[in-house]
């Protein structure tokens, strides 16, 4: 491996499906982080440059795909939103499954690969060394 190399990243769509629609993905669970965060729909949609409508559609497809009632409105209008327990589970186990799953890419992509390997979220994150030092061996790709 080039010393000098920068890390490459590790980046991974997947999403859940029902009846060939998404029925949750990383775009839902950066919603309900924001109406958790906001407590309200709208404020979330707007901080993800969304109307309040594609995100309310998103939301209720999600929930009849998945027989989960996610969010719900507090007693009053003021109150706004809030995820409900179901709504706070499946964000949590898909963040959990999406981890787990980009671990493992990782760790094969370090094997495979002779850069030094990163993930999309510590991408983010300048400075950060990667977890793992990849090592070129015989018949892998060598970096230019």
């Amino acid at each position: 491996m080039s010393t000098g190399s920068p890390p490459v990243t590790v980046r991974l769509h997947i999403w859940l499906e029902n009846k060939n629609a998404v029925a949750f993905g990383l775009g839902r669970v950066q919603l309900l982080d924001l109406i958790g965060t906001h407590g309200s729909l709208r404020k979330a949609a707007s901080v993800l440059g969304m109307s309040y409508r594609a995100a309310w559609c998103k939301l209720r497809a999600t929930e009849e795909a998945l027989g989960l009632r996610l969010v719900e409105a507090g007693a009053t209008k003021r109150e706004g939103c809030h995820l409900t327990p179901e709504g706070q589970a499946l964000r949590d186990a898909f963040r959990q499954w999406f981890d787990e799953v980009e671990n493992c890419a990782m760790l094969k992509a370090e094997k495979i690969f002779p850069w030094p390997i990163i993930g999309f979220g510590d991408a983010r994150r300048p400075g950060l060394e990667p977890l793992h030092a990849a090592t070129a061996k015989d018949g892998a790709l060598s970096p230019r």
